[in-house]
């Protein structure tokens, strides 16, 4: 048996090295990071491993001795891949009870059956695993302490009691405030930042709609978006069809110019460009207006649809800008809205605005309780919002 290892800056290239030198037979036998110390041959190890050692052609005395050898070959290949294969079943099984570890719902004896569907309910929508545990386990002291001390949960069979707690300690995690603008301010100012593409443009014009012109109030849209191609363009044609001034703004000095030049408008909308994941440097341009001035209100817009994981990692990027606000779009484009809350409950920062399809003026609404509740909840067919 030879077995050799291969190093690359990605594991696909050192497959594609290994299956090329060893051919397509070859048993992938395990795949990691490298060591520190041999990082400088490759990013990745990826171990292989042959039946079969160079130079070990089966000898040519005799027909008979050929097979001989050829049969040991076979039956040294077959034991391998049988013990391959047995310590690979024995990894998995262990991943899978580490998992299971890991996620398994918080016991608590007698506790009924609703308590393990509400922890499978929350993960189910992509609530963090911890996040879930702690929140289950809450309501149960909650609902605890209702009752009164030394009592268990099993010991009142209340119809909807567990999932009553629930929901009111799910409510008092997160905070919700649709308000635009300081209310310390004559103008309110309204800027949107975000990752590209997460609709901060088409949800500007949707503000200023519903928040703006519907109300009566006078409206001024900026644009300082000159990164994306035609994105101002974009904005100068909605602003002509509202019958709304606009403004395409360079430098951070001309926004603040242009700011305390329509100190009369009643909503100023700030439209930002997309900065992508490095772009962003605390301190400097306008990052830095963004984060001083205490009369600009602003809402980090994230895709709804964007992994848990990666909404995390965007929060945290964006929040060199201080935003005030967490602002989700494209709820119509995912069944899972855990990443909402775990957000909201993370940062501390409240929810301001939905948006749930690219209608204008129509798909947008003032974020509530009550709305992300029911999208996280009925999502198993609405077992525990319906009971509570």
């Amino acid at each position: 048996m030879k077995i050799k290892s291969y190093y690359s800056h990605t594991v696909e290239d050192a497959m594609a090295s290994a299956r090329q030198e060893l051919g397509p037979e070859a048993m992938l036998v395990n795949t990691r990071k490298t060591p520190v110390e041999s990082r400088h041959l490759g990013e990745y190890e990826v171990v292989f491993a042959t039946l079969q050692a160079d130079g070990c052609e089966p000898e040519s005395g005799g027909a008979q001795s050929g097979s001989t050898g050829h049969t040991r070959a076979v039956v040294s290949g077959d034991r391998l891949s049988v013990e391959v294969a047995e310590l690979k079943q024995e990894l998995e099984g262990m991943r899978r009870a580490l998992n299971r570890t890991a996620y398994a719902p918080p016991q608590w004896t007698g506790v009924p059956q609703d308590v393990s569907d509400a922890f499978d309910t929350l993960t189910a929508a992509e609530v963090s695993a911890d996040l879930a545990r702690d929140i289950v386990q809450s309501a149960g002291v909650r609902l605890q302490e209702r009752r009164g001390a030394g009592s268990t949960p099993a010991a009142h069979p209340e119809a909807g009691g567990f999932q009553r707690a629930l929901v009111e300690e799910l409510e008092n995690r997160f905070s919700v405030d649709s308000a635009l603008g300081s209310s310390a301010s004559t103008a309110r100012i309204v800027a949107l930042a975000g990752p590209p593409g997460s609709g901060k443009t088409t949800t500007l014009v949707k503000l200023a709609v519903n928040y703006g012109l519907a109300a009566r109030r006078g409206v001024l849209l900026l644009s300082m978006d000159t990164h994306r191609v035609a994105a101002a363009d974009q904005l100068r044609s909605y602003a002509a069809i509202l019958g709304v001034g606009f403004q395409v703004l360079g430098t951070v000095g001309a926004l603040a110019q242009t700011i305390e030049e329509n100190r009369g408008k009643e909503l100023i909308f700030i439209d930002t460009p997309g900065f992508a994941r490095g772009e962003l440097k605390d301190e400097t341009g306008l990052t830095h207006l963004l984060k001083t001035r205490s009369d600009i209100d602003t809402h980090l817009v994230l895709p709804a649809s964007m992994k848990p994981a990666d909404v995390s990692r965007v929060v945290a990027e964006f929040n060199v800008l201080g935003p005030q606000h967490l602002l989700f779009t494209r709820l119509d484009e995912t069944g899972s809205y855990g990443s909402i809350l775990n957000e909201a409950i993370r940062s501390g920062k409240p929810l301001s605005f939905f948006t749930t399809g690219q209608r204008i003026p129509e798909d947008i609404e003032a974020a509530t309780r009550q709305r992300l509740l029911d999208s996280i909840l009925d999502r198993r067919g609405g077992k525990v919002r319906s009971a509570a």
